[in-house]
């Protein structure tokens, strides 16, 4: 059975509506991460633990060593802007996210 193309426009608009609510909308999280956040918790480690990232595998998206991760992580070091730019580049956050 053949759809009518009226169908076919009502449904296209329908994607095109979505896609543009989706990119516009901001990114929400599990209640988990922003009680992690809150306990005081490095945003880096959060999220990185949120996208399913190791400290090598956020590390070497970022261009960064691995050891450099896990000081910033642990609070031992501040972190760069560049390096924490590059960090939020790899996880897809907003610089301000992460400081």
């Amino acid at each position: 059975m053949s759809r009518c193309p009226l169908e076919a426009d009502d449904e296209a608009a329908a994607i095109q509506a979505y896609d543009a609510y989706r990119d516009a909308s901001p990114e929400t999280f599990p209640d988990k991460v922003a009680a992690r956040l809150l306990e005081g918790e490095h945003p880096v480690k959060v999220f990185r633990d949120h996208r399913g990232l190791t400290q090598t595998q956020l590390a070497e998206a970022a261009g960064l060593k691995q050891s450099y991760v896990s000081q910033i992580e642990a609070g031992a070091r501040n972190g760069s802007v560049d390096a924490l730019k590059r960090i939020a580049e790899a996880l897809r956050m907003d610089l301000d996210d992460l400081t």
